[in-house]
C-alpha cells in the first residue's frame, strides 16, 4: 500500500495520542485509565505546542506514524491558548504527584545534551516519534525520517529516548549515540531501572 507524507491534520491529533500511550509506555506514569488519558493529553499538547514540523504518515487516509520536530528559527505550527493552559495546569499536577520520576528523567537529559553542545550547536530536536503499534515494520519510521531530511537537509538534529522504546531503530538509520545514563523512576510505588539516550545526526 501507498504511504503519503504530509503535516498532520487536526483531526488525527487524538489518534497520535494514543501511539504515543505504547510507543512511548506513558502507562507507566499513571495508575488508572482516567490517569493516563490526562497524562497522554498533557504529553501530546507539550510536543504538538513546540513543533515548527508535524509530519504525519497517511496510508488510505488514516494516519499510520508520526514525526514532530522543533528547528530552531522556524515558526510553531499549532500554538493554542488551550493547549498552554492544559499544560500549566496538568504540570502543576505532576510536579506534586511524580516529582521524582520526572526530576530524574529530566535531569538525565539535561546532563547528556549539556554534554552534546560543548562539541556541536544543534539545529533543532525531534520531539516526538511514534508508529501505529498495529503496523510495525513497514518502513513508516523510515519515511517519516526521509521526509525530514528532505526538508531540512544539512541541520544537526538531536533525540531523546530510552531502553523503554525501540531506541536501536536510530542506530540502525544513521544516527549517533551521544549520550547515554543509567537512571531509577520511582513511579506507582515501584522503582523502574530504565536507561536514557541522546541520539543525534546530521540530516
Amino acid at each position: 500500500m501507498d504511504i503519503e507524507i504530509r503535516q498532520i491534520n487536526k483531526k488525527d491529533f487524538n489518534t497520535a495520542r494514543k501511539f504515543a500511550i505504547e510507543g512511548m509506555h506513558l502507562n507507566w506514569y499513571a495508575s488508572n485509565r482516567l490517569e493516563l488519558y490526562i497524562y497522554s493529553k498533557y504529553f501530546w499538547y507539550l510536543e504538538i505546542s513546540k513543533a515548527t514540523k508535524a509530519l504525519g504518515a497517511y496510508m488510505e487516509n488514516k494516519l499510520v506514524g508520526i514525526l514532530l520536530a522543533d528547528i530552531n528559527d522556524e515558526s510553531k505550527i499549532y500554538q493554542s491558548i488551550w493547549y498552554k493552559l492544559f499544560i500549566r495546569i496538568i504540570s502543576s499536577f505532576i510536579s506534586l504527584l511524580y516529582n521524582n520520576a520526572s526530576n530524574a528523567y529530566d535531569e538525565a537529559n539535561v546532563k547528556m545534551l549539556k554534554e552534546l553542545k560543548k562539541e556541536n550547536n544543534p539545529d533543532g530536536e525531534i520531539n516526538f516519534f511514534a508508529v501505529d503499534p498495529s503496523i510495525k515494520g513497514k518502513g513508516i519510521g523510515t519515511l517519516l525520517l526521509n521526509e525530514l531530511e528532505k526538508q531540512e537537509k544539512g541541520k544537526f538534529i538531536y533525540l531523546f529516548t530510552d531502553n523503554g522504546s525501540t531506541y536501536q531503530f536510530y542506530t540502525h538509520r544513521g544516527f549517533y549515540e551521544s549520550g547515554k545514563t543509567d537512571i531509577k523512576l520511582k513511579l506507582n510505588k515501584k522503582e523502574v531501572d530504565l536507561t536514557c539516550f541522546l541520539f543525534s545526526k546530521k540530516l
